[in-house]
């Protein structure tokens, strides 16, 4: 099945008469209605779970009271879990309809989508704050590793780049996100290596959480937006182009590096909260996995992590059309 972002731009009239359903004070759409208006052409039960699909172009997975969605196979997790109405059958919440599905499915839909023409790269962490650890690595000296590979290989294709550190420094989060606010036409890109028990392994990808919503790691709601906001949309266009590369890009395919998928999150980090462009946080892998600790360290598995975020970009820009395209 061909990669979701950008390859089912579909012609439709951006008015819809979509009819929410309130439920514990969230909007709820019926997925019959979504399925209507991206004309997603067949319907099935598979096990416990709904899909909606058109064959081999799109599908969506998901499951009544799970917050987890799956798109062309890659994982989501939503602000609320999907609802099953007693009449209507299955309901996306409308904030997940309007800040994940359709940007991703439509991302030349995106109303303040932008051109850039540079790329701001965080390496997470520095000096005497070396991150997560293991007996053979820092995390701050990957994090700046995948970094210098990705900035060169990014100069390569012609886009300007711009790093936060290129030193073993430590950079407060504050002024990491004051290095990026100084550039227009740009993205943001912090680059980090996980952490936690020993079964714990694999990719994920955090935007911003949207105002209204708790942040996947914490269930307090925050009801007023933050700077970072105003790219909700364009944030988790970027999150798909990185996360679907990271997991099942050519490169992947390619090199034969299968990683487990954490999906797709949402979070109120620090670097994401008032940054003035579309920014993501990617963690590359767990150190405290013994397996996958040996993995990440290695040469081979940078360059594919540098690689797969570089195409991810251009991805990205390709993806949000015409009027989007580099800016001088």
């Amino acid at each position: 099945m061909l990669g979701i972002l950008g390859m089912f731009l579909l012609t439709l009239s951006t008015a819809f008469g979509w009819n929410p359903e309130t439920i514990n004070g969230v909007q709820y759409i019926p997925m019959s209605e979504v399925r209507t208006h991206y004309k997603l052409t067949r319907e099935r039960t598979e096990g416990r779970q709904k899909v909606y699909e058109v064959p081999e172009k799109i599908q969506i997975r998901m499951q009544a009271h799970s917050q987890d969605m799956y798109m062309n196979n890659m994982k989501f997790i939503l602000s609320y879990p999907v609802a099953d109405h007693p009449s209507k059958g299955l309901m996306v919440s409308n904030l997940d309809l309007h800040k994940i599905i359709d940007p991703v499915l439509r991302p030349t839909y995106i109303a303040n989508r932008r051109g850039f023409n540079t790329v701001v790269i965080d390496p997470g962490h520095g000096g005497h704050d070396s991150g997560a650890r293991n007996r053979i690595s820092r995390e701050a000296d990957l994090n700046l590793s995948v970094a210098k590979k990705l900035r060169d290989r990014l100069k390569s294709m012609g886009y300007q780049t711009v790093m936060t550190r290129e030193t073993d420094n430590f950079i407060s989060l504050q002024d990491r996100v004051r290095i990026a606010n100084k550039y227009s036409n740009a993205i943001f890109i912090s680059i980090h290596f996980n952490d936690g028990g020993p079964s714990a392994r694999g990719v994920e990808t955090f935007t911003l959480a949207p105002a209204g919503t708790s942040s996947s790691m914490s269930r307090n709601i925050r009801q007023e937006a933050l700077q970072g906001n105003s790219q909700d949309s364009m944030n988790i266009a970027l999150a798909t182009a990185v996360q679907g590369h990271m997991l099942k890009g050519p490169l992947a395919i390619k090199e034969g590096i299968s990683m487990v998928d954490r999906g797709i999150k949402r979070a109120r980090y620090s670097v994401l909260c008032t940054i003035k462009h579309p920014a993501i946080l990617v963690e590359g892998g767990f150190m405290s996995h013994a397996q996958e600790a040996l993995l990440i360290n290695t040469e081979r598995y940078q360059k594919f992590m540098a690689s797969s975020l570089a195409a991810a970009v251009h991805q990205y820009r390709t993806a949000l059309g015409q009027q989007a395209r580099r800016t001088r």
